[in-house]
This record gives structure tokens, sequence and C-alpha cells, in this order.
């Protein structure tokens, strides 16, 4: 690591290292990621419910973004359940923020979303700790959803 990313501001800034960041939490926690142009993926495995919750970390202008969803798509009929889930868990846990995603679209389902300004300043432990716990509540809210709500 540059002196200048470390010494100022006690890490590194995200808005420049993401990957770097992103890459060094998968690596330290042996967890296989998939990379493309714009993103950094992974899949986490819910076997108490028989899903994966793939998480893919992005950015947009000025966030940082990991998208979490377990690629179900809802019925028309499960929208106002998939709303009262949604409602449910944004109220007692806020993190990460649960919706019904593409309402309008063909296929909605049901996503969640955390996110951090790029202008923030992260060690890459501070990082690890973050994208763990981010992880974790990944996977207890899609648990959730499947076993309380049957989504």
């Amino acid at each position: 690591m540059r002196e200048a990313e470390t010494t100022a501001g006690g890490g590194l800034e995200l808005g420049t290292n993401w990957r770097r960041l992103v890459d060094g939490w998968t690596a330290a926690s042996n967890i296989h990621s998939v990379t493309d142009t714009t993103s950094v993926s992974m899949e986490f495995n819910l076997p108490e419910v028989g899903r994966v919750v793939t998480v893919r970390f992005m950015t947009t202008t000025r966030l940082l973004v990991a998208f979490m969803t377990d690629g179900r798509f809802l019925k028309p009929e499960q929208l106002a359940l998939a709303a009262a889930a949604a409602n449910a868990w944004n109220t007692e846990q806020l993190l990460p923020m649960l919706s019904v995603w593409d309402v309008r679209g063909p296929q909605p389902c049901l996503a969640g979303v955390c996110s951090l300004p790029l202008t923030c300043r992260m060690t890459q432990s501070d990082f690890n700790t973050l994208a763990a716990d981010w992880a974790g509540r990944a996977r207890q809210m899609f648990t959730r959803c499947h076993q309380v709500f049957r989504l």
C-alpha cells in the first residue's frame, strides 16, 4: 500500500480502493468471488432453507453498494406479503434495507441493500468486519423471509 493511502485518515479511501478492500475480504475469508467490469459478486449458502444469497458489490457516483438477493422471483399474489416482510425487517433491523425490487418489471424480487459513501476511509480489517456483518445479516434476512413469510 502506498503511504498516502494509509496515513491520511487511517485507512483506504473507498472510492479508489473498494475492489482492493472487497478482494481482501474475500481472500481473508476464503470466499469465492466473481469480478466483472462493474462489480464483485459472491454467493452464500443458506442450508436451513435450501437457498443461495448473492451479494454484489458495485459503485454509484457517490456510494459503494452491496446489493443482495436470493434470486427468487415473486408472484403477483406475493407482492403485498413481500412488502409486509420488508416493512417488518426494516422496522426491526434496518440493515440491510429490504425492499421489493423491480416491482413494475416482469419479475420482481426481494432485495437487500447496504451502502457507504465513497469518500469514507477504512482499514482492511474494518472493512472485513463490516462486509462479514453485511453478509451475515443478508443470510438472516433471507432466511427469515423464507421461514416466517414463506417467500
